[in-house]
């Protein structure tokens, strides 16, 4: 709806007007049960956002309009760059946007004016501004152009319908036939629009006094007849002007023919009942030879207008008292909502749970109507139920429509005070899907091309939706275009990996991790991550080994201390062959052995070396050789077997193997013991996902360790929460 607001200026680039409430004394609260007044209604204000968001191909603003003025402003290029640089910096626009209308500069005005709507069009005040100052300067179709665009951004605006209105009836020639015309489709086209809006009066009463203006009291009558229907904060007032309309007026001038004629002859058939009952009363006292007085057919007496009247006020009084239940439903959650318009501050947690209830509610209220129509199903099954079922239908799915309406108008009004908030858009677009893919479509387009630009998770679900639905090349440009606004984000380059692979595109997905590891050789971490990640896929997906070990000992000459390399080059060589895989096996435990790692992390792997010894070698002296290797490791880090392992434990305890048995872990039995030593089974460790914990030693567990959140990558695969963690 129209923002209304305190006495500072508002996010939307006025001071905030009076609002409707104070336009007119506003009504109590319709009556209501002391149960539903108990119901807690939202308290502290927070600023909200603006209402429906358009196609930003939509902002082919005006062009710009070359004039006298010469050269802009001195302080002009610094407050711009400022801005632009920081495009999300809602204080650098205004400040820029505020010196150009101190300077009175057409051109740097217009100018500023452009770039700041294009990222912010949910400012209605701005566009005020900006149609004012065309008109100002004697561009009239530029000021309607701007009113126009501003309409197509924010279509919920009460205040800038009305200000649109209030342009064309101050520029058209009133005289031409054509004018009227023009303008009735406007109040059409904003009463469609805004109409529904809790509050939009000031609009209905606009629109009732024009066609009074233009002398059309049956037009004027029409409008008030709509908007008895419509719950709105000010609904009683607009009962009050039908019946002031109606009683000033012959009804003939106020009633449409079919509905005049209809009462006419209801009111003159009761009028005949009357007069005959009192006819035979009177037949009795009247003196013989004397006839009744003639009344004129067709002659319409007070008395009978009197009576239409009555007959009009007795059905709208049913529609009024409907509607008036209607607002009753409504008031508590209307009262919880303190700022409906835009904002780029933050919303209190009351005000986004008073948005959440009332959507709620509505949903439950269609939802409601669905499922439960009011109608008995019993009574329905009787004979010839087939013929009167098919107007029922007809009307309850005209109810049902009606409502889905109400329930879109408010999801919009929501993005209008939430438009920062991507729960509420994913909660919209999840309403629209099953309806339409097309309009979900154009909410994420909405939503992640002007108002949450910046927000990598909503992009990211867009391009889910785009895949689910089979569009492809969408979702790969959705995802290209997120990387270009956030480059260097690790998540956003996996997704379009992972989508390529998912497409059959596995050289295009290996070409984007290639592309993501040269690329990052600066940043060793996150180096190592893409490294990991190609070398998987080449050896996953490739079936390529050669070409990961090559990844991965690349990666390693860039960082020769990060433990996951490593392991994952462990992995990729015991997931082969044993028997032709051994010599690579040691290798990579004495590169990991001379690396500058930790000490425990060198037990360890000193460990996966024994342990595939034990479990491959075929050499009883070659397993004995890597046992006192491992052995002498240990002396000369100052710890056990088990002191690395657990970092609890006496050295002095007993080390279990898998298979139950169990030796003495002390470091004085002499290597040529007679019988083989075996090690404990490893613990967890944090490198890739190996097998999902499957594989070889359940290396499994080390690719979760929470180490592996520095690389951006930290939540799994959720496409309703996306990647990153609430900020």
């Amino acid at each position: 709806m129209a923002a209304e607001g305190g006495e500072e200026m508002s996010g939307n680039g006025e001071l905030e007007e009076s609002s409707a409430m104070e336009a007119y004394e506003v009504p109590a609260p319709p009556p209501i049960e002391m149960a539903e007044m108990s119901e807690e209604n939202g308290s502290s204000a927070a600023v909200s956002e603006a209402p429906v968001d358009p196609d930003p191909s939509s902002f082919s603003m005006p062009p710009a309009v070359e004039d006298e003025e010469g050269e802009l402003p001195a302080d002009f290029e610094r407050l711009w760059k400022a801005a632009h640089d920081n495009p999300q910096d809602f204080t650098s626009w205004t400040d820029l946007l505020q010196y150009c209308e101190q300077e009175s500069h057409v051109t740097a005005s217009r100018r500023a004016l452009v770039a700041f709507l294009a990222r912010y069009p949910l400012c209605y005040g701005y566009w005020k501004k900006f149609a004012d100052l065309e008109r100002r300067a004697g561009y009239n179709n530029k000021a309607e152009e701007v009113c126009v665009q501003g309409l197509e951004a924010i279509p919920l605006s009460v205040d800038l319908w009305i200000h649109y209105i209030n342009l064309l009836l101050g520029t058209l020639d009133m005289n031409l036939p054509e004018s009227p015309q023009r303008i009735r489709r406007v109040f059409e086209d904003a009463v469609l629009a805004a109409g529904l809006d809790f509050h939009s009066d000031r609009l209905w009463d606009l629109y009732v006094e024009w066609e009074k203006e233009q002398g059309n009291m049956r037009n004027a009558a029409a409008v008030l007849d709509r908007v008895l229907k419509v719950p709105t904060q000010l609904y009683n007032t607009h009962y009050d002007k039908f019946k002031e309309h109606l009683n000033s007026h012959e009804p003939k001038e106020v009633l449409s023919p079919e509905e005049y004629e209809e009462l006419r002859t209801l009111c003159r058939q009761s009028q005949k009942a009357e007069r005959a009952e009192q006819a035979q009363d009177e037949e009795e006292e009247r003196p013989p030879g004397e006839e009744e007085p003639a009344t004129p057919e067709g002659t319409d007496t007070e008395e009978l207008m009197q009576k239409i009247r009555e007959q009009v006020l007795v059905r709208r009084d049913k529609v009024y008292q409907d509607n008036e239940g209607e607002v009753r439903k409504r008031w508590h959650f209307e009262d919880s909502i303190k700022r409906p318009y835009f904002h780029v501050k933050s919303l209190d947690r009351l005000q986004l749970r008073a948005w959440h209830s009332y959507l709620d509610w509505e949903i439950a209220q269609l939802n409601k109507d669905t499922n439960d129509p009011s109608q008995d199903p019993n009574q329905a099954a009787t004979e010839g139920s087939e013929v009167t079922a098919q107007p029922q239908e007809v009307s309850e799915d005209a109810a049902v429509a009606h409502d889905d309406h109400r329930v879109r108008i408010l999801f919009e009004r929501c993005l209008i005070a939430c438009a920062l908030y991507e729960e509420f858009w994913t909660r919209f677009i999840q309403y629209l899907e099953p309806q339409s893919v097309d309009e979900a479509r154009a909410v994420y387009k909405r939503a992640c091309e002007i108002h949450l630009a910046y927000k990598p998770n909503i992009h990211m679900q867009w391009a889910t939706f785009e895949e689910r639905h089979g569009d492809l090349t969408e979702a790969r440009r959705v995802l290209e275009a997120l990387e270009k606004k956030l480059p260097g984000l690790a998540v956003v380059r996996l997704r379009r990996a992972a989508l390529e692979r998912r497409a059959g595109h596995l050289d295009q997905s290996e070409a984007l991790l290639r592309e993501a590891v040269a690329e990052s050789k600066e940043k060793p971490t996150l180096h190592a991550f893409y490294s990991i990640k190609l070398a998987r896929l080449l050896l996953k997906l490739g079936r390529n080994p050669s070409k990961a070990r090559r990844v991965l000992q690349e990666a390693l000459e860039i960082s020769p201390d990060n433990d996951k390399l490593h392991l994952n080059l462990l992995e990729l060589e015991v997931s082969g062959d044993p028997w032709a895989s051994a010599e690579a096996v040691q290798e990579c435990v004495t590169r990991a052995l001379a690396a500058p790692l930790a000490p425990h992390t060198k037990i360890l792997f000193s460990q996966r070396g024994l342990q595939f010894a034990e479990d491959y070698s075929n050499s009883v002296q070659s397993v004995l050789s890597v046992y006192e290797e491992h052995q002498k490791l240990l002396k000369e880090l100052g710890g056990t077997k088990r002191g690395a392992e657990n970092g609890d434990e006496d050295s002095e305890k007993l080390s279990k193997s898998e298979d139950g048995s169990a030796v003495a872990g002390s470091t004085q039995v002499p290597p040529t013991m007679p019988h083989v030593p075996i090690t404990t089974p490893p613990p967890p460790m944090m490198g890739t996902d190996m097998s999902a914990q499957a594989g070889y030693g359940g290396y499994g567990s080390w690719y979760q360790q929470p180490q592996y959140g520095s690389y951006g990558y930290q939540n799994t695969w959720n496409y309703n929460q996306g990647y990153y963690p609430p900020s």
